[in-house]
């Protein structure tokens, strides 16, 4: 599955990081970095709850 971000969207808050924070990662801007195109094997759980607990929505996977 691959990881879509909506930069429009996000907010930098970092629930995703401290979600899943292999996939994930704040700069020191306070910008979004999405460390991987694709979710990494195993991480599926860690990374479809990021999404989910996204409160700007700006997170989705695609097939």
């Amino acid at each position: 599955m691959r990881i879509v971000l909506d930069r429009a969207k996000c907010t930098g808050i970092g629930i995703c990081e401290s979600l899943a924070p292999t996939v994930f990662e704040v700069d020191d801007r306070g910008e979004l970095v999405v460390l991987a195109a694709e979710v990494p094997e195993g991480a599926l759980d860690e990374v479809t709850e990021a999404v989910e607990g996204c409160p700007a929505m700006a997170l989705r996977l695609e097939p």
